[in-house]
């Protein structure tokens, strides 16, 4: 019995077997684009997503990878998007398809512009970290009531940050669609980088006693338009706020961002770890920040050299032989601690190390705010020497009836801080007998540190 021959194989059985396993043409790196849904401009988060709108994540799947998709470019290069970097392609990154993408409202033209317009100025004192908001007026404000007229006020939001915390608030003016205000709110803690990183929502409201208030419009302006020491007027129209995306697609962009850092990461610890890790580091690190953060303390120091005269009396006898005057002036936007969206904050200070524990001192209980004002002095006898030695802890806190009370955040500073607060200290060492005042960032950590209720 003779067996015939049949025809050779044109390829082996190993790329017979990788073309089984997977077919096509290998599997491309993904853009940052295709981990988050795709929306039209005129479709937004509750409508469903067209043929056309879900063929572009789809496009990266190991059949359709080489089909010249939106993922990517000529030759079947694909260019990865960074976290703040410009994407090329068409492709969008993380927070501008978040803003852009989304139509903010679906009503027709004239219910667009017949919210009304807002006048106001904003003016930022670089000297003592302050951003005033004047709200002048409003005009031809849609009408809200049965009788064809509003109740208007005007609230602040800072974005980001805790509603409770940044939330100022203007008075109601009663029965008018063109109500004047000529108030001014401020904000206190507004350090440089806040002003170039966080944006002003002004938004205005109907005041309804029986029910819920009601949205009127909103407008948004980013602050690192206000230079500083310099008023800037603003005369805007309304908006309709931004829809907010679905519990749905919110977190189908927060796994994207993790799976795109994720991605990214590896593939550059593998192939240009030194020019690109650092950027997404520092990108992911001011991310994290900006969700610790605690609220400000304005501190300030002064240290009061031995005075030669001897014939001084009562609080002066006692600074007269030497010491450190730490003054504890007021908070801004502390963290909630409260069920009610407040705190009842009190600020505590030691001189550490501190062996016989009699370096502790506390301030009054401000009850139900985020925005306290102290202004109290505390007193440390202390030779310049041993001072250089030490390092000063500041604490806040939450005030609870019943059981312990919440830490807040705190600060330190000494010889071994960093930043502004080394800065802070090292001023009141070299400024003897001028007072230093200084805003400070609340953390939920102080390094090496024990706390102490």
């Amino acid at each position: 019995m003779t067996v015939r021959k049949g025809k050779r194989l044109g390829i082996s059985i190993q790329e017979h077997m990788a073309i089984d396993v997977c077919p096509g043409p290998i599997r491309p790196i993904r853009q940052i684009s295709a981990y988050f849904p795709r929306l039209s401009p005129t479709s937004s988060f509750s409508e469903p997503l067209s043929p056309n709108q879900v063929a572009a994540p789809t496009a990266l799947s190991p059949s359709s990878a080489g089909q010249g998709g939106g993922a990517t470019g000529e030759g079947g290069r694909s260019s990865l998007l960074l976290p703040g970097a410009a994407g090329g392609g068409g492709s969008l990154s993380a927070m501008s398809s978040m803003d852009t993408s989304i139509e903010i409202d679906s009503c027709d033209s004239d219910d667009n512009t017949s919210l009304g317009t807002l006048e106001f100025d904003l003016l930022y004192e670089r000297a003592t970290s302050s951003l005033h908001c004047t709200v002048l007026r409003a005009k031809g404000l849609k009408p809200m009531d049965f009788n064809g007229l509003a109740d208007p006020y005007v609230k602040l939001h800072l974005l980001p940050g805790a509603c409770k915390a940044n939330k100022l608030k203007t008075k109601t003016v009663r029965n008018t669609l063109n109500p004047v205000w000529n108030e001014t709110l401020t904000y206190c803690g507004i350090t440089e980088e806040d002003m170039y990183r966080k944006t002003l929502r002004v938004s205005v409201c109907d005041e309804d006693k029986l029910t819920h208030n009601e949205f009127i419009g909103e407008s948004r302006v980013a602050l690192r338009r206000v230079k500083p020491d310099q008023s800037k007027h603003f005369n805007i129209c309304l908006e309709h706020p931004p829809p907010l995306p679905s519990p749905t697609a919110m977190s189908t962009a927060l796994r994207g961002i993790s799976c795109y850092l994720r991605e990214v990461l590896y593939y550059f610890a593998q192939h240009d770890p030194l020019s690109v890790c650092p950027s997404i580091l520092k990108w992911e690190t001011e991310q994290q920040r900006s969700l610790e953060e605690r609220g400000r303390l304005l501190l300030c120091l002064q240290y009061f050299p031995p005075a030669s005269d001897s014939n001084v009396k009562g609080e002066a006898k006692e600074r007269a032989r030497g010491g450190l005057c730490v003054g504890v002036k007021r908070c801004a936007h502390l963290a909630a601690m409260d069920v009610n969206g407040y705190s009842d904050p009190y600020v505590k200070t030691y001189l550490k190390p501190d062996v016989q524990k009699k370096s502790k001192h506390k301030t009054a209980v401000i009850k139900k705010t985020l925005n306290p004002e102290f202004n109290e002095e505390f007193f440390y006898e202390i030779t310049f020497s041993e001072l250089a030695t030490k390092t000063l802890e500041v604490t806040v806190w939450d005030y609870d009836l019943g059981k312990s009370n919440d830490f807040i955040g705190g600060v330190s500073l000494g010889c071994h801080s960093q930043g502004e607060t080394l800065q802070h200290w090292i001023d009141c060492l070299k400024n003897k007998g001028k007072k230093v005042e200084r805003w400070h960032t609340l953390t939920n950590e102080l390094p090496g540190s024990t706390l102490q209720e």
